[in-house]
């Protein structure tokens, strides 16, 4: 099977570890005693209340509305009834306004039906609406509200839809199961967004390491469309955007700038798949695909999880070892460290990694920079990470972000990855970043 040879520069090559959960078929989980839905689950305005305490609720009601463009409305992952409206924990460490919903234990949890977005009349605005309707946003790990980033800005064009399934994070098989086993679903929202976007071709990008969902897409390709698979060599982090672009395309993103700058829009393969499954039936979304797995977990597998699922509950049904030391939200490379079970499954939550205390080293010794550019010739935007780390010392934030590029850093962890040092530079780069932020709204 055909390769695509082109890459982008630089990168690096971490054990991948999905063998464990990679042949493992998607499983409906169980409904938690309680669903912990905090309102703040996407970039942009928290979605907005509209239901009240003590109220019974059907499975794919509006819990909570968008509150504004950049916003998306939250549905009842469950039918059952709101116990109460408080603050809820959240990955961040901060407490944010949630909804506690109790599921009733007779019920069938039936979702309810809405208005179908017919594909062959509805206009590109009505799509739009549509998704930002089912509260859709970016599935792999981002939650940048979907119909945000669809939409076309004035003076752009999109020529090419690319279909994100490269799935680069250690451990996680999430979209590769979804490409395994949704294929109609994906094809279904490939021409939602086409549609939307109108992109004249679609690409889907694979890598290498998942040539089985390659074939299968390609026997699946809908005839007389212009839509392809290309497979890319296995390299981290391939499915940031304007690295696949660049693997995919041969373009490159100019600084600070978005995919539609180059005349391209690239979508989460599960996100795809989302479209095509809630649009036609009008609903929202209540769950996801997350892959659990770690050497710490027990019944390692891709669950389709509700929204909302406290983190302790899921534990507690996969099973995990006794000296669990970390457990992660998302993959190793880009994911959150949690300090709190109790925070619950969001919609961008696409993996939990469980580490032993064997797998977890204690922090190692930090050392000065010996400016041996293993960060350098790791970045893949060919940033210069040490310079970066030594300006964040010295908080020098403006320097930082005018003379070398800091807000393009996208926080792959590339660069500390391969620090002999074992400088935490990705940790720099993130407070810096929220400094200088900081700065540019005061």
């Amino acid at each position: 099977m055909k390769t695509a040879k082109q890459t982008f520069k630089h990168g690096i090559h971490p054990p991948e570890n999905k063998e464990e959960t990679n042949g493992l078929p998607i499983r409906q989980f169980s409904f938690a005693p309680l669903i912990i839905l905090p309102l703040a689950q996407h970039i942009g305005a928290p979605s907005k209340l509209v239901i009240r305490e003590g109220q019974e609720v059907v499975r794919g009601q509006i819990l909570a509305e968008s509150d504004g463009y950049l916003s998306v409305p939250l549905h009842a992952p469950v039918s059952g009834l709101v116990k109460k409206i408080a603050y809820v924990p959240t990955i961040s460490g901060k407490m944010t306004t949630g909804i506690y919903l109790e599921p009733f234990p007779s019920s069938t949890q039936e979702t309810l039906e809405g208005e179908a977005i017919d594909i062959d009349s509805a206009s590109p605005e009505e799509i739009l609406i549509g998704i930002q309707q089912a509260g859709i946003v970016g599935l792999g790990g981002a939650a940048f509200p979907t119909h945000a980033k669809l939409k076309i800005p004035d003076g752009k064009h999109c020529d090419t839809l690319i279909i994100n399934g490269i799935e680069c994070e250690p451990y996680l098989t999430t979209d590769h199961r979804v490409m395994l086993e949704q294929s109609d679903d994906i094809f279904l929202g490939i021409k939602y967004l086409m549609k939307a976007t109108g992109a004249k071709r679609t690409i889907i990008g694979i890598e290498a390491n998942k040539q089985d969902a390659a074939d299968l897409l390609r026997e699946r390709l809908p005839k007389n469309e212009a839509i392809s698979v290309e497979v890319v060599p296995v390299k981290y982090p391939q499915g940031a955007e304007k690295m696949l672009i660049t693997a995919l395309l041969g373009k490159e993103v100019p600084s600070r700038g978005l995919p539609i700058d180059v005349n391209a829009v690239v979508v989460n393969v599960a996100t795809t798949a989302e479209i095509g499954r809630l649009l036609p039936h009008g609903r929202g979304i209540q769950e996801r695909v997350i892959t659990i797995t770690g050497p710490g977990v027990k019944k390692k597998g891709n669950y389709l999880i509700p929204i909302g699922t406290p983190l302790r509950y899921v534990l507690e049904q996969v099973g995990v070892d006794e000296s669990v030391s970390e457990v992660y939200m998302g993959g190793p490379m880009m994911g959150v460290a949690v300090a709190n079970l109790d925070i619950s499954i969001v919609k961008g939550t696409s993996g939990i990694v469980v580490f032993n205390k064997e797998q977890i080293e204690q922090a190692p010794q930090v050392y000065p920079c010996i400016k041996c550019g293993a960060c350098v010739d790791a970045c893949p935007l060919s940033l210069n990470p040490s310079k970066l780390g030594i300006l964040a010392k010295f908080e020098s934030y403006e320097k930082m972000a005018e003379e070398y590029h800091l807000m393009d850093c996208f926080e792959c962890g590339s660069c500390s990855y391969v620090c002999p040092s074992h400088i935490p530079l990705v940790q720099y780069f993130r407070l810096s970043k929220s400094i200088v932020r900081k700065r540019k709204v005061a």
